[in-house]
Formats: structure tokens, C-alpha cells, sequence
């Protein structure tokens, strides 16, 4: 029980020191918060940067096209020129005959040279050598 006798004899010495220094410390003077808002400016903040116009979009208007206007745009529209029948191989040959001028060779592609393979006769033949089991973590027969 010393421990507690100790940190109760210490915070009340501690809690008596801060009431004994805040009788004797001058009080601060706080202004009354209505009366202080009232006596001081308005503070406007004004900026150098202008910003873009804002952009106003009139929902009022209907979204969706009215049947009239959609039966005139559909009229407007050509008829697509009839195509003879061509397999789906023979359009996409046509279609990337487009982007190559007929002129253009193709580049001659050399064949890769063979890579010949030179085993070392000079060194002796690999020889796998049995390792002595090691004993313990401790031993010094390392």
C-alpha cells in the first residue's frame, strides 16, 4: 500500500498547487460573443481568379424524340445500295487490301541461321560426391 499512499499524497499536493495558482493568476477578460459579433466588419473575401460561366441546363424540354419527327428522320435516310452476296472471308480480305498500296512489296523475310552446339570436351565428366551428415545444431563438427 506505500504505492497508493505515495500517488495519493502526490495529486493532492499537485491538484492544491493548481487551485492555489489560479486564485492568484489574473483572470482574461472574454467579450460577449452577441456583442462582439455586432462591433466587427464583415470580412469579403475577393479572389483575382475568374471563374467560367455556369452552365445552365433547361430540363423543360422533352427527352425522348416525338413519333412524327422520328417517322420524317427515317424518310430522310437512303436506301442502301443492294451488294452482291460475298463470304465473310472474301470482306475482310477486301477490307485490309484497302490500307496497303497495291505497289508495296513485301519485305523478304532470310531464314534464321542453324545454331550449332559445341560441348566442352576438355572439362572432365561431372562426379556426384556423397556429404557427410551433420550431427547436431551445436557441435562444433562443422
Amino acid at each position: 500500500m506505500p504505492l497508493a499512499r505515495y500517488f495519493l499524497f502526490v495529486g493532492g499536493v499537485l491538484l492544491a498547487l493548481l487551485f492555489l495558482v489560479d486564485t492568484g493568476s489574473p483572470k482574461l477578460v472574454v467579450a460577449d460573443t452577441a456583442e462582439a459579433a455586432i462591433d466587427l466588419p464583415a470580412q469579403r473575401i475577393r479572389s483575382d481568379r475568374k471563374w467560367p460561366e455556369r452552365i445552365v441546363f433547361d430540363t423543360s424540354l422533352p427527352t425522348i424524340v416525338p413519333v412524327e419527327a422520328a417517322a420524317k428522320t427515317e424518310a430522310s435516310v437512303p436506301e442502301p445500295t443492294a451488294t452482291a452476296e460475298i463470304s465473310a472471308k472474301a470482306r475482310v480480305r477486301e477490307t485490309f487490301a484497302q490500307f496497303r498500296p497495291a505497289d508495296e512489296k513485301k519485305p523478304e523475310v532470310k531464314p534464321a541461321p542453324k545454331r550449332k552446339i559445341v560441348r566442352n570436351r576438355a572439362a572432365p565428366p561431372m562426379q556426384l560426391v556423397a556429404q557427410q551428415p551433420r550431427f547436431g545444431l551445436f557441435d562444433n563438427t562443422w
